[in-house]
């Protein structure tokens, strides 16, 4: 009884408390891509709205109107904000406290030094746009060279279980020494450790910051 309650506890600890951080990441990183997609275009609109003579501000309403999700209701935050009486170059800076991505904070930085020296906003997001768009170029290119890696890592962590799986069907009493008997015990914990250690290391290898 006290090892069934053990196990149903772990089990709704896990149930409980990892089930929801995992959909709360899951649900992050969905928004996070798709404001990803979506901003080198609305930073575009900005650029576009400024050189027609618009104030950066009625630029922000336009993309409020006309952008989709998640880009309309974090800049209707923005306009919200500067409509309050909070300066415009530190509205956009809360956008990189809702979104923690570099491409936000780049926005804001631009937009805050533009609010306090001056200059050319338009030329200034203009290159801004070109940067972003590079690095939606280079996490593509990243993400395609690395699908190869993680296929090949599949097929590697999956053969010994494959294998395994296919002599116990044919050869069962071949394969069973593996758990009935000590040494084979030992040498069955011995490759599931050292299997996970050369899992862990290419999901590292594979995995790329950007």
């Amino acid at each position: 009884m006290p090892v069934r309650s053990n196990g149903a506890l772990g089990l709704g600890f896990a149930a409980g408390f990892g089930l929801p951080r995992w959909i709360l990441s899951f649900l992050k990183k969905r928004r996070e891509a798709k404001f990803l997609e979506h901003f080198p275009d609305s930073v575009d609109i900005i650029v576009r709205g400024i050189k027609a003579g618009l104030p950066l501000a009625d630029s922000l309403k336009v993309i409020v109107n006309d952008s989709p999700e998640p880009i309309r209701s974090e800049v209707r935050q923005i306009v919200e904000l500067q409509i309050v009486g909070m300066p415009l170059g530190e509205a956009c800076g809360k956008l990189y406290e809702r979104i923690p991505l570099p491409e936000a904070n780049f926005f804001a930085i631009v937009v805050s030094i533009q609010q306090k020296a001056g200059g050319n906003l338009s030329e200034a997001l203009g290159n801004l746009s070109r940067v972003l768009r590079d690095r939606k170029r280079m996490k593509a290119k990243i993400t395609a060279m690395s699908t190869e890696a993680k296929a090949s890592a599949a097929i590697i962590g999956a053969l010994p279980i494959v294998v395994m799986t296919a002599v116990y069907v044919t050869s069962p009493a071949y394969i069973s020494l593996l758990w009935t008997e000590p040494f084979g015990r030992i040498m069955l914990g011995a490759s599931v450790l050292w299997m996970s250690l050369g899992v862990l290391v290419m999901r590292k290898m594979i995995n790329f910051d950007f």
